[in-house]
């Protein structure tokens, strides 16, 4: 049996339940202040917010350009088809957007949220069926799928607004990302706390920003998600995506057994514990692995000074995308931790006994899920 350095993987013994509730509510971060901590949680999503800026932008191409397009293989390249950028991708010099892509899909199958909810609207069925009517118009195999199969058509297109909103969702967390570095650069953001607060503020800033999407067939504009479904940024799009990624995530194949006899993976996706707040940072760089394709993206752009500070601990580059891993993690919780803060039901220092109560039971619900999350890179 393989020895694992001791150095990378931790038992979670601890902060429990009970201390994460009681950071919550008292105003106490939860990843702890540390110097060290502020420089792999700024550094490390400044290398994540350049790699959303990718994924973003890519996102957004394929459900606009790529829409109900049957074979989508040049789908990665935003539309530049320079022979120079397709050799770049043929030997694997690009960005991973194959953990976009997975993201998405973790969030189209958990299907929290409003966004799900219009899907299931009759306003929306009624939408693919003018898009595909016109589009089958143009594309004789869709003109003959749709009547085979009346249902994939309009589940291709949910996805493709799944696509859309999610590239507009990592196109303001990139900016986010980006500002906070600059902020921590000019002297702005100093403590955890600071990160904290400044991501909140973001997430409050955009959270009312309209979620929209359109597509054109034939020279014709039709909504997707129209102005009228009233979908915004924070409600419809941010909390169905930590939901969907940070809490829940998807067993990964080769990692668990799908065997429904061997009952590794519960049968209700509302109880999957696979999202990145609970992942073992073991990156194993295998083909296919979802968190090995971002690290290797955020290690492409890593800042020197977070790469010098991996360097002078542990193995050195040796390990360097566990390293990754277990920063980004960091950064994962104090996301999270924004996000609560700035959708608690009332100011912390209420005196009101309801609200109290309300706030108390708020904490708690997120502690019983946090708990048992990797509680154990908290501490500073």
């Amino acid at each position: 049996m393989p020895i694992v350095p001791a150095e990378l993987v931790h038992a979670n013994l601890s902060i429990d339940r009970e201390e994460v509730q009681r950071r919550l509510l008292s105003g106490e971060t939860l990843l702890g202040e540390s110097a060290d901590h502020l420089v792999e949680v700024v550094d490390v999503l400044k290398s994540y917010g350049e790699v959303l800026d990718a994924y973003s932008i890519n996102l957004i191409y394929q459900a606009e350009h790529q829409f109900l397009n049957p074979f989508p293989i040049f789908k990665y390249l935003d539309g530049d088809l320079n022979p120079a950028k397709i050799w770049r991708h043929l030997n694997h010099d690009r960005i991973n957007f194959e953990y976009a892509e997975y993201c998405q899909k973790a969030m189209f199958w958990h299907a929290t949220g409003g966004m799900d909810a219009y899907f299931d609207s009759e306003v929306f069925a009624a939408n693919c069926r003018c898009i595909i009517a016109a589009k089958s118009r143009r594309d004789p195999l869709l003109a003959v799928l749709n009547p085979l199969f009346p249902g994939f058509l309009p589940e291709l297109i949910r996805s493709a607004a799944t696509t859309h909103a999610l590239g507009q969702f990592w196109r303001v967390m990139s900016d986010l990302f980006l500002d906070l570095a600059a902020a921590e650069a000019d002297g702005r953001v100093c403590t955890i706390a600071d990160v904290v607060e400044f991501i909140k503020n973001g997430l409050v800033a955009a959270a009312a920003n309209p979620i929209q999407y359109a597509v054109e067939v034939g020279g014709q504009s039709y909504w997707v998600l129209p102005p009228e479904a009233q979908l915004t940024f924070l409600v419809d799009v941010a909390v169905p995506y930590v939901e969907a990624v940070f809490l829940r995530g998807m067993p990964f194949l080769g990692t668990v057994s799908f065997n429904a006899q061997a009952q590794q993976i519960s049968p209700d996706q509302a109880q999957f514990t696979y999202g990145a707040l609970y992942a073992d940072p073991l990156p194993s760089m295998g083909s296919g692995i979802p968190p090995s394709l971002l690290m290797q993206d955020m290690y492409r752009h890593l800042p020197e000074r977070l790469h010098q500070w991996y360097r002078q601990r542990t193995r050195g580059e040796g390990d360097v995308r566990v390293k990754i891993c277990m920063s980004f993690q960091k950064s994962m919780f104090c996301v999270t931790n924004a996000a609560i803060n700035g959708t608690m039901p009332h100011p912390l220092d209420s005196s009101d006994p309801e609200a109290r109560a309300a706030n108390q039971a708020y904490a708690g619900a997120w502690a019983q899920r946090l708990g048992i999350a990797r509680t154990d890179c908290l501490e500073a």
